[in-house]
């Protein structure tokens, strides 16, 4: 896996976590225990800190990098989609991203809350706990998610972090 040290600054990678061999990590990146990041995911923290919680998938073709001005932080058991972009933002414990989605500047998903496929959070919009965001540009719908909805996710690609850890062999 290439894993790449920025000048002085080095990714902190949790040895429990999986990191798939064709993910790029760079720079300022922390990763907690048991997290997964999948094929083609692409985590650079160049101008500031991109942390990402225990238990949480950064899933295939996802990118996450962060600004000067604004860190990106995930929390514990989020799901972050295939093709999401999250750029300078935080998304907190419990958290889904869907598939294509974009979380922009300084925009916040709450705690249990999902982001639906392809959409698109503007700078410094909110999506409160528990609630989903929708559309282009997203729209909220407010109390609508499950508690504990994205846990079966989160366990699930814990299992299949393990897996992919103690299984996956190249064979060409």
């Amino acid at each position: 896996m290439p894993v790449y040290a920025l000048g002085d600054i080095e990714p902190r990678i949790d040895p429990t976590a999986y990191i798939h061999p064709e993910a790029v990590v760079i720079g300022n990146v922390e990763i907690g225990p048991e997290s997964s990041v999948w094929p083609n995911a692409v985590i650079r923290g160049d101008d500031n800190l991109i942390s990402i919680g225990a238990r949480t998938s950064v899933q295939d073709n996802a990118v996450l990098h962060c600004t000067a001005g604004f860190p990106t932080i995930i929390g514990d058991d989020v799901t972050l989609g295939h093709l999401c972009h999250l750029e300078g933002c935080t998304v907190e414990d419990q958290g889904l991203v869907g598939v294509g989605a974009v979380v922009l500047h300084g925009a916040v998903v709450g705690r249990g809350a999902i982001v639906g496929a392809n959409a698109v959070l503007r700078n410094g919009q909110v999506v409160p706990p528990l609630s989903m965001a929708l559309g282009v540009p997203a729209a909220i719908r407010e109390g609508v998610v499950a508690e504990g909805t994205n846990l079966v996710n989160a366990e699930a690609y814990v299992e299949r972090g393990r897996q992919f850890r103690e299984g996956q062999r190249r064979i060409d």
